[in-house]
């Protein structure tokens, strides 16, 4: 009984840092991608620099440096930045998924 609990917390911890860092990054990330017209320059370069930091958070380093670099791009030239955020995204996800939950009845914990 006491295996179970602890495999539970430790699938539930793991779901609960996943959805905090990165797909609250992902989320964020969309935003200022499709709401990039309405953003100024700062705006996206600050949004740009949490995104990294939700990354870099998750353990996602290469994410996270590609996401600072947008972040800096932003403000000197939209190709580089537009070219830099589409590799971060293509990069997301590839490395870090958490456990997924098996298919089997669930025991109760009370």
């Amino acid at each position: 009984m006491e295996l179970s609990r602890k495999q539970l917390r430790e699938q539930a911890i793991s779901r609960f840092k996943y959805i905090k860092t990165c797909v609250l990054a992902r989320e964020l990330c969309l935003l200022v991608r499709t709401n990039r017209v309405a953003f100024s320059l700062k705006d996206a370069h600050e949004c740009c620099n949490y995104i990294s930091q939700l990354c870099k958070e998750a353990g996602c380093t290469e994410q996270s440096d590609l996401c600072g670099k947008a972040a800096e791009a932003v403000l000197t030239s939209e190709e580089k930045y537009l070219d830099l955020c589409q590799q971060s995204c293509m990069k997301c996800g590839e490395e870090r998924r958490p456990a997924q939950v098996q298919k089997k009845p669930t025991n109760y914990v009370a």
